[in-house]
């Protein structure tokens, strides 16, 4: 079959990419703490069983967040033909939270021109979509093909993965005996192949004093006053060196080229009253501070020097105050990792998105991580990359869209991708 029926195939399917984009979108997979994993799987697999996939749906049991409550489902399906190579196209199910500033339903999946709106309509519903369209074109116009053809559906990305792509790799998913090549639909751009992403390292850091009278603060030892001396120093040292180191990764966007750390949160004193409490504080120095830190390194780093650097700091902020004291409790950490550029999948992409596209690909690397970790670290598969359609900018973000217009073109280059190393 030519590459020209393969890729009028897809455009057929616009419509029906619109929908599904749109179906996706409205069944509301939010994490935390996991609402509906079950409900999009189920839909999910309809469908492709439907087309001649075995299916399979798998809870992450015992992994971090699985409960009988909020039980973390995923979805393999998979359709062989011949002893060739098996091309694997893994997206995640799960969508951040709302957030404030939305003018459009978050949920509707509203299409207003060539845009989708909705929370995960770009990050990644969308490239979860073009995926399964992709792979519905090739099976319609390639009756025979040698290998197989696998789509996963997979919790928790966007909490780490732990209840997905990590629990899969850990039972052989991504064993390279069984998967030669993976592309994960996540918005880079269509243009775009990122071919890895940066080290990630979180931490807590507890400062802690004594408790006492509000009225009487020089009775306690304020831990919040202790936080607060190691938020300076990092601001007077630690942020400004950061910033001066680059790399020679091509991380996207220019920002993120030099290595970041946020601080995610910040806990203080009495917990937070519930929703309903109408009363007062009680007048207490506070003897507990908490903050959360997400450190992204680079390839020059390694996380022993990320975690040395931080006790450095807390050291030299407990020399210059005589009550201070502190715990440390790294929570995860992943190595950076980035695929090499003559990688299979890396070439047969960037060979479609020349045809597809009329111009050579972009090779980025992304400034926050995604399932690629655990398919490199724990499934030992290096042929793996990041494509898909929308921009990376918009995830997360109120008012999340994605292009149509980029969905079929990035439903393209997947297709000509399964006909080229399905060959």
């Amino acid at each position: 079959m030519s590459e020209t029926a393969l890729l009028s195939a897809v455009t057929a399917r616009r419509a029906d990419l619109v929908a599904l984009t749109q179906e996706l979108i409205r069944i509301p997979t939010l994490n935390p703490p996991g609402l509906h994993y079950r409900e999009i799987c189920d839909f999910l697999g309809a469908r492709l069983k439907a087309r001649g996939f075995t299916v399979e749906m798998i809870r992450a049991r015992g992994a971090p967040a699985d409960s009988d409550k909020y039980p973390r489902w995923n979805l393999v399906a998979r359709l062989a033909s011949g002893a060739g190579d098996c091309v694997h196209f893994n997206s995640h199910h799960d969508v951040v939270a709302v957030g404030h500033g939305w003018t459009r339903d978050p949920f509707g999946g509203e299409l207003d021109g060539d845009r989708i709106y909705g929370r995960g309509a770009c990050d990644m519903k969308g490239g979860l979509a073009a995926s399964i369209i992709a792979a519905e074109a090739f099976l319609d116009t390639h009756q025979a093909f040698n290998g197989a053809i696998e789509v996963s559906a997979t919790a928790d990305e966007e909490s780490g993965g732990y209840g997905g792509v990590a629990y899969l790799a850990e039972q052989g998913y991504f064993s390279p005996d069984r998967v030669q090549h993976v592309i994960i639909p996540e918005p880079l751009n269509k243009d775009r192949i990122c071919l890895g992403h940066r080290g990630v390292w979180w931490a807590e850091i507890e400062t802690q004093g004594r408790i006492a009278h509000g009225s009487m603060p020089f009775l306690g030892d304020c831990a919040v006053r202790h936080m607060g001396a190691v938020l300076e120093e990092m601001e007077a040292t630690l942020f400004p060196l950061l910033a001066s180191r680059r790399t020679a990764m091509p991380v996207v966007p220019e920002g993120a080229r030099q290595s970041t750390m946020n601080i995610n949160s910040i806990h203080g004193g009495e917990p937070e009253p519930e929703a309903d409490f109408t009363g007062f504080p009680a007048a207490c120095v506070p003897d507990r501070c908490k903050i959360t830190i997400d450190r992204r390194y680079l390839i020059e780093e390694n996380a022993d020097e990320v975690r040395a650097e931080i006790v450095a700091l807390l050291e030299k902020v407990k020399a210059q105050r005589p009550t201070f004291t502190y715990e440390l409790k790294e929570l995860w950490t992943v190595s950076p990792t980035m695929t090499n550029r003559d990688a299979p999948v890396v070439k047969t992409v960037a060979a479609a998105i020349a045809k597809v596209l009329d111009k050579q690909a972009d090779f980025v690397v992304s400034p926050g991580t995604y399932d690629q970790k655990h398919i490199d670290r724990i499934g030992k598969l290096h042929n793996c990359i990041a494509y898909g359609p929308g921009i990376l900018d918009l995830a997360h973000q109120p008012n999340e869209w994605v292009g149509v217009q980029d969905m079929e073109d990035s439903a393209k280059v997947m297709a000509l991708t399964l006909a080229e190393l399905l060959a």
